[in-house]
């Protein structure tokens, strides 16, 4: 059941797991310092409403944080055994953080980057980032997976991630025809920007966009080539003091011949 809905709609959620929550309870004193850190300062946006955190959290190669365990549970039996990943380095997670408001506007950002922050939930694919001043999109990283641990207890409607089921496969086919007869080691040189922006539309078209909400103990996976996002918060949704805490972990595996062909 569950290898159906992560390769049929290109994520899944783990049920409550023992081994995840104790981890949770190592990590989330260094995850809270990280966001006070004043040398973190800079990953605050959007008027305060969310941290972004980027690779901010001080685990190591195995996921462990402070002297705690290491990373076990459903979830990485599922990633190792089902996935066939292993023997990978956990990279640095990041840890993100919205609050009540989220979105605000930022003043680098386009009054048009903005309505899709808040209308499109910042709908991106990772690993095709932007460059330059005119930000165009290439394909720089290959993460094998991501894997999405909530930190602190929260309503559903606080700026949960989203994803549009099925997209991997979409974006899949349509790399597929972008970097046919192309050397792997050329396929970063390769502007994808107007693909990209086309393909997002036939995205938001034709796949169900879905909310994942889920709570400390919980973790869900998301496949490497879903389109997914950030929701606005909802007016009506609560959180504690730590705000909408999460950990996510995008380790990199393999390379660009993988990140598109592999299951």
């Amino acid at each position: 059941m569950m290898k159906h809905a992560f390769f049929e709609k290109g994520w899944c959620r783990f049920a409550h797991d023992p081994a995840l929550a104790d981890w949770i309870c190592h990590a989330l004193p260094t995850a809270r310092s990280a966001v006070e850190a004043p040398g973190n300062a800079q990953w605050l946006r959007c008027g305060g409403t969310w941290f972004a955190g980027v690779n901010v959290l001080a685990n190591d190669a195995k996921g462990a944080v402070g002297g705690g365990p290491v990373l076990a549970g459903h979830a990485l039996d599922f990633i190792s055994d089902t996935l066939g990943l292993t023997g990978f380095d956990w990279d640095r997670a990041q840890v993100s953080v919205c609050y009540r408001g989220y979105p605000q506007p930022m003043p680098s950002e386009s009054e048009a980057a903005f309505r899709f922050r808040r209308d499109r939930d910042a709908a991106h694919v990772d690993g095709l980032r932007r460059e330059g001043p005119e930000k165009r999109r290439h394909l720089r990283k290959f993460h094998g997976f991501l894997l999405g641990i909530p930190m602190v207890e929260t309503d559903a409607g606080a700026s949960p991630m989203v994803v549009w089921e099925g997209s991997h496969e979409i974006i899949r086919e349509t790399f597929q025809g972008v970097y046919e007869g192309v050397p792997v080691e050329q396929w970063g040189e390769i502007d994808v920007t107007e693909i990209y922006h086309a393909v997002r539309r036939r995205i938001f078209a034709s796949c169900q966009r879905v909310e994942i909400a889920a709570q400390p103990g919980e973790a869900y996976l998301v496949h490497r080539l879903c389109l997914h996002g950030v929701a606005p918060w909802a007016p009506s949704a609560e959180a504690g003091p730590d705000g909408r805490m999460i950990v996510y972990f995008r380790p990199e595996i393999g390379g660009p011949g993988d990140w598109l062909q592999a299951p």
